[in-house]
């Protein structure tokens, strides 16, 4: 049976060009659409360029397209998408795409890290590689998936470590589920509990701000009655100076969804310091851990709990819970 894929491409370094004095930019034609590739017989591509935006300038409203896109796509029956993105932002629009869209159908997201015409590019072979695992069977029902270097990630927990080494995205804590082979993909881990929340807009103002030694409460309090929600990148475990719990606690006095996340490379935050500014009473005042998840993916992961409405006990059940 023919296994047909849809390409998305939305722009990036890996559809740029370096000028002569090595300055990267935007391609008039995506270098991608004349690659040649070799694939299986039975793979068809559908090829559409979506956007064509360096990742900075992807908002959610972008994502969201993107995800509608998708849907569509799987109502018309294509066995698997890839989407070609700028790598500063790409574990935030893939993890967008994990929690939005049914996790049966293959959705992989690569990028490059070298531009089409610079020495040792990694555009094409991504691609291909992406292709090969989006077309793979074993693929299905692990939601949105990262392939970047010969190493396939989810998209829940891969992050960009490296401003330009090829090798750049990496799991800390659990590592790669699998890798691409000259054969195809190979599967050694399996994510659980993976469920869709799907919404149709976005409509949430969600900041993240990084805690620091001497922080106080200044930049807390001067977030605008706009702001929907804070995501902080804690201390340690999840601790924050005591400077800033007035700020924090005005936050929540006003309806307004905290959410610590670790600022450490590895592990989980969780409430384990009973001090001021510690774990236990920062939760105890009403402050959500999200356990597992980067700033950036709690903050994608919020926007979406608010705009599909979660409240309460079920936005923080929602949020907490890094493994939905």
């Amino acid at each position: 049976m023919m296994r047909k894929i849809l390409v998305l491409h939305t722009g990036g370094t890996i559809s740029m060009t370096a000028d002569e004095n090595g300055a990267v930019a935007p391609s008039s034609t995506n270098p991608l659409l004349a690659a040649g590739m070799q694939l299986d017989n039975d793979i068809e591509l559908e090829v559409e360029e979506i956007f064509n935006l360096p990742s900075p300038h992807v908002t959610p409203e972008k994502m969201l397209v993107l995800a509608k896109r998708i849907r569509r796509a799987q109502m018309a029956g294509v066995t698997g998408v890839v989407v070609t993105h700028g790598t500063d932002t790409l574990e935030e629009t893939a993890y967008f795409l994990d929690l939005t869209l049914d996790p049966q159908i293959p959705v992989v997201v690569t990028g490059a890290m070298r531009s089409s015409n610079e020495i040792g590019t990694d555009g094409v072979y991504n691609f291909q590689s992406a292709i090969k695992v989006a077309a793979s069977a074993g693929a299905r029902g692990k939601g949105c998936l990262v392939v970047m270097n010969d190493e396939i990630h989810t998209a829940r927990f891969v992050t960009k470590t490296h401003t330009t080494n090829v090798a750049t995205f990496r799991t800390p804590t659990f590592g790669p589920v699998g890798l691409v082979t000259k054969d195809g993909a190979r599967f050694f881990q399996e994510l659980i509990n993976q469920e869709a929340c799907p919404i149709d807009t976005v409509d949430a103002n969600v900041v993240l701000i990084k805690a620091y030694a001497g922080m106080d409460g200044t930049l807390l309090g001067m977030l605008p009655d706009t702001v929907d929600g804070v995501v902080i990148e804690a201390l340690g475990a999840g601790n924050m100076p005591p400077a800033t719990l007035p700020a924090i606690k005005q936050l929540l006095a006003r309806h307004v969804p905290v959410v610590l996340v670790s600022r450490c490379f590895n592990g989980v935050a969780e409430p384990v310091y009973d001090y001021e500014g510690g774990g236990i009473p920062l939760q105890n005042a009403g402050v959500i851990f999200c356990q597992g998840l980067n700033g950036q993916k709690a903050r994608i992961k919020l926007i979406v709990a608010l705009s599909a409405g979660k409240t309460g006990e079920a936005l923080a059940a929602y949020v907490n819970n890094a493994v939905s």
